[in-house]
């Protein structure tokens, strides 16, 4: 199977995305990068740094013939054959063309799987300092080029015009490729002389980097055969694991003589983590029953690397969180941890796990796949290391809480994370220890209209309700002896059923949202879903009553504590019904933030608008 190794330079390797030189096989799966991995990859891009091989099979061949596809933000008159078809790449191309090269705002998704438009920018003072952090310095911005907080009240950031964006210091990158636009935006900009010496320094450290970007591409040649294509697609896809930080640091610390020579033992990293794994499996938040379900290796990484990396600089850096954390736990930072480090650290971070399960457990999260989200372990686990025994004083529990949910429902630990882990660590303990609100806490904001588009666990704020219902304090509707705990959750199998059945909804002809609505689940055991099944509500309340031989009143008690209001089912109401538990579930979810929501009727929302499937 012949195949070549060229290099392409980006700007023209782009050029050939737009012209439809490069396509797409029709096969390929739709793109789908969100916005923090757009902006990690413009931030590897700007540095120079490698983003890996692509993979193109030359067209025209008598054997590998696909249907072509443009990528998607392409679009070009009538039909044009394609010379090359990208058969690895392809998000990273769509991303790179979208915001490098197409002039169009990017389409893409927030960390809500909110379909979104965003420009990219970058900030040109941040990107030429020697201490700057490249991906802190990439700014997305909406579609009008000002960023708002404060419910849209205020302006964090205003580039919606060429003079904004000069004054604001504000590269625009989709102007990278284009000479004329960014020599027109260059003299608006550097208007004296420490300006001047600041592009001179953009130019060679940010510029030039994009503009000389070579791409590595492995070229399939014409006449390799369709199965080969297709056994070397699947496994580029599939097929490979790559060498993670996990892998890299275990062979540093292999290969740690100093640490052999004052030592009776070796160590190895791989068996001291499965001890780890051993040890906290008796905790079902951490371990799960479906393949992967478990805690990364990478985030127990990540929170040892983020104390040992806080009481290593905190003497000399200062520890004002508010400014520049001085914990870090980026992939550099990790693959430099001294084994002396780690090893004194670990083994409280295993304590500090432990913790985080009883809290999560408190929470009413007793469940891996139910864990709103994994990557917040991290900071929890880090936050109880830091303050150790302080976490349980009732005031700085409340806080911890507090910023919990403040993650969870305001949905802000998806993608790209380096940098609020240290921000958290050293905000939240900071506020226990009588500072002020963190970042997190004070910019969380939750929409009312947000709870009609919660329709399955792929969303963190869905587990979030479920597990505030949970934590509030709810009775089965046929074991009404206790409150659902750990216990009861696992042995009576508790899961979301729908308050009113799908059969009921669409023969009424409920909205498929609402049907869907987070509003209308509820934890129950499997033995009252099954006497549930697809009856209305005001059949299955007296069904219920007969099964268990419980009062009317009582039952309805029951169904009060899952904030529901009973005669709402007794009637069969669902409008009245979903109305009334709406607004319970803002009343619950605005108590855990310790923030009001922002209105439905201020802030709509549409469930087309999200990347979710029921």
């Amino acid at each position: 199977m012949p195949f070549e190794n060229p290099s392409y330079n980006l700007g023209e390797l782009l050029g050939m995305v737009a012209t439809g030189e490069v396509q797409l096989p029709d096969f390929q799966r739709p793109w789908k990068w969100d916005d923090e991995r757009i902006a990690s990859l413009l931030a590897t891009v700007t540095m120079g740094y490698p983003l890996g091989v692509m993979m193109t099979l030359e067209t025209g061949g008598s054997g590998a013939r696909f249907k072509p596809r443009a990528i998607a933000g392409v679009s070009f008159e009538g039909e044009i054959e394609p010379e090359q078809l990208l058969m690895d790449g392809q998000q990273r191309m769509t991303s790179l063309y979208q915001a490098l090269r197409s002039g169009r705002p990017v389409e893409t998704l927030d960390a809500r799987k909110k379909r979104v438009r965003r420009w990219y920018y970058i900030n040109i003072e941040a990107a030429i300092s020697p201490e700057g952090d490249r991906e802190a310095a990439i700014l997305s911005v909406p579609l009008d080029r000002i960023v708002r907080d404060d419910f849209g009240r205020g302006i964090v950031v205003d580039v919606s015009s060429e003079d904004r964006e000069c004054s604001a210091g504000y590269f625009p990158l989709r102007f990278v490729f284009d000479i004329p636009a960014t020599q027109k935006w260059m003299w608006r900009y550097a208007t004296d002389p420490e300006r001047q010496e600041r592009w001179t320094a953009f130019t060679e450290t940010v510029l030039e980097n994009v503009k000389q970007y070579q791409v590595p591409v492995i070229k399939l040649m014409k006449s390799t055969p369709k199965e080969a294509v297709c056994t070397v697609f699947e496994k580029v896809n599939t097929g490979g694991v790559p060498l993670n930080v996990f892998e890299l640091l275990t062979a540093t610390y292999a290969g740690d003589r100093e640490f052999f020579r004052t030592h009776e033992h070796d160590f190895q990293l791989v068996e001291h983590w499965d001890k780890v794994l051993e040890e906290l499996a008796q905790h079902a938040v951490f371990t799960g029953s479906g393949p992967g379900e478990r805690l990364a290796s990478s985030d127990f990484l990540q929170t040892v690397c983020l104390i040992a990396t806080y009481h290593r600089r905190r003497p000399r850096n200062g520890t004002d969180p508010f400014t520049a954390p001085v914990a870090s736990c980026k992939r550099k930072d990790i693959l430099e941890l001294p084994l002396e480090e780690y090893l004194t650290w670990a083994p409280q971070v295993v304590e500090a796990l432990h913790w985080t399960a009883r809290f999560l457990a408190s929470q009413g999260i007793f469940a891996y796949r139910d864990l709103p989200y994994r990557t917040q372990v991290v900071p929890l686990a880090a936050i109880r290391t830091l303050l150790g025994a302080g976490t349980d004083d009732p005031d700085a529990l409340d806080k911890i809480t507090r910023w919990y949910w403040c993650g969870v429902l305001g949905e802000q630990y998806s993608g790209a994370l380096e940098s609020r882990f240290p921000r958290d660590l050293e905000q939240v303990a900071a506020w226990v220890r009588g500072g002020r609100e963190p970042e997190s806490v004070t910019s969380a904001t939750f929409r009312a209209a947000r709870l009609d588009t919660l329709l399955s666990r792929n969303s963190a704020a869905y587990k979030g309700v479920y597990s505030l219902v949970l934590r509030q304090g709810c009775y089965d509707w046929t074991h009404i002896k206790d409150v659902v705990d750990a216990t009861i959750f696992e042995e009576q199998q508790v899961d979301l059923v729908r308050i009113f059945p799908n059969a009921w909804c669409e023969k009424n002809r409920v909205p498929p949202n609402q049907k869907n609505s987070i509003v209308n689940k509820t934890p129950l055991t499997v033995h009252t879903a099954r006497i549930i099944g697809n009856r209305s509500p005001a059949v299955y309340m007296r069904a219920l009553e007969t099964e268990t031989g419980m009062p009317g009143n009582w039952l309805d008690d029951a169904v009060g504590t899952h904030l529901i209001d009973a005669g709402d089912l007794r009637a069969a109401d669902f409008k009245k019904f979903y109305a009334n538990r709406h607004r319970e579930l803002v009343a619950l979810i605005e108590d855990a933030m310790g923030r009001l929501t922002i209105p439905a009727e201020t802030a709509p929302e549409d469930a087309s608008d999200y990347q979710e499937t029921e």
